[in-house]
C-alpha cells in the first residue's frame, strides 16, 4: 500500500498565520496568481455575487472571456468588491469571430468597455481556428496592445505546437502562457514539454475535468489520507508541477474548498499515482479540428 504522507521537510508558507498564495513568474516577469477563478458558465447577472464569493475565500485572479458574456458582470463585482485594482489580476480572451487585426483591436476595446478597467492583466487568443489563418494577425494586433501598455501580459489558449512554432517564426513577442485542457485524464505531454522548453507557462482550463475523475480509487485514498476531498488532492497535483489552475464553480462551499489546497503537501508516491491516471480522454474540442 502506498504511503500518502507529508513531506518531512514540508514548510508551511504563512504570513501572520495566513496561506501565502503561489505565484507564477510568466516570461516577461509579470507574476500571475497560481490559482485563479474561473467563470465559464456564469451567468452575467449571477457574476457579481459568485465572484463576491471567490474574492471573500481568497481569490484575486479572475478568467473570463468575450464569449462567456459576463464580463460586465466581472467588472461589477470587481468594483462591488473595494479591492484596489492592482489587487485583482483579470483575463479575458479574444473569441473566433472577432480574429484579425482590426477585428482584434475593437474586440479589446468592447471587452473593456464591459469589464470597465483602464487596462487588462492578460489577453489571450480563445482558440488557434487554423483553418482561418487569422491568428497571426490576431497575435500582432496582441501585440500592439502590450506595446501600447494597454495589456500587462499577452498568450493564447488550446495552441498546439505547430502554431505556437508559426507564431514565434513569424511574430515578435513570445506567449507568455497557454491555456489548455488539462487534468489527471489528459496531460497532453507533448505541447507541455513544448512549453517548459520555450518558457511558456501552462495554465489548466477544466483541472478537474469536470468531476469524471472523482471516483478514482488511488484518488480517494490519497484525499483520505490528508483529509481532503478528490479535487483538492487533483489541484493540489497541478500545484506541485508548476502549473496555473482556473477552477470554476457557482457553489460557495466548493469555491472556498478549491482555494483551499496550501496546507499540504502530496509525496512522490500520491503525485506519480495521479500522473498514472492519464487516459487521453478529453471533456473539450480537440484544437486542431476545431473550427467555430
Amino acid at each position: 500500500m502506498h504511503k500518502f504522507g507529508h513531506h518531512d521537510d514540508y514548510e508551511h508558507d504563512k504570513v501572520q498565520g495566513k496561506w501565502i498564495m503561489p505565484e507564477v513568474k510568466l516570461n516577461n516577469k509579470v507574476k500571475i496568481p497560481q490559482i485563479g477563478f474561473g467563470v465559464y458558465k456564469i451567468d452575467d447577472h449571477e457574476a457579481s455575487k459568485v465572484i463576491g464569493w471567490a474574492f471573500e475565500a481568497g481569490y484575486r485572479s479572475i478568467d473570463t472571456a468575450s464569449v462567456y458574456g459576463n464580463e460586465k458582470g466581472v467588472g461589477q463585482a470587481i468594483v462591488d468588491s473595494g479591492l484596489k485594482r492592482e489587487e485583482v489580476f483579470v483575463t479575458s480572451k479574444l473569441w473566433n469571430d472577432d480574429q484579425g487585426y482590426d477585428e482584434a483591436l475593437r474586440a479589446f476595446d468592447s471587452s473593456m468597455d464591459k469589464l470597465g478597467l483602464d487596462y487588462l492583466d492578460l489577453y489571450l487568443i480563445h482558440w488557434p481556428n487554423p483553418d482561418q489563418q487569422k491568428y497571426v494577425d490576431s497575435w500582432k494586433a496582441l501585440e500592439k496592445l502590450y506595446s501600447d501598455g494597454r495589456v500587462r501580459a499577452i498568450g493564447v489558449s488550446n495552441f498546439l505546437p505547430q502554431n505556437l512554432d508559426v507564431l514565434a517564426n513569424e511574430c515578435d513577442v513570445k506567449p507568455v502562457l497557454n491555456q489548455i485542457e488539462y487534468h489527471p485524464a489528459l496531460q497532453q505531454v507533448e505541447i507541455a514539454h513544448y512549453c517548459f522548453e520555450n518558457d511558456i507557462a501552462i495554465e489548466a482550463w477544466s483541472p478537474l475535468a469536470r468531476g469524471e475523475v472523482f471516483n478514482s480509487p488511488v484518488l480517494a485514498e490519497i484525499a483520505e489520507w490528508h483529509d481532503k476531498t478528490p479535487a483538492q488532492v487533483i489541484l493540489r497535483w497541478h500545484l506541485q508541477q508548476g502549473r496555473i489552475i482556473i477552477p470554476k464553480s457557482s457553489n460557495k462551499q466548493r469555491i472556498a474548498e478549491n482555494i483551499d489546497i496550501l496546507d499540504f503537501e502530496l509525496n512522490l508516491d500520491a503525485m506519480e499515482n495521479i500522473t498514472a491516471l492519464e487516459a487521453g480522454q478529453r471533456i473539450g474540442p480537440d484544437p486542431a479540428a476545431y473550427q467555430r
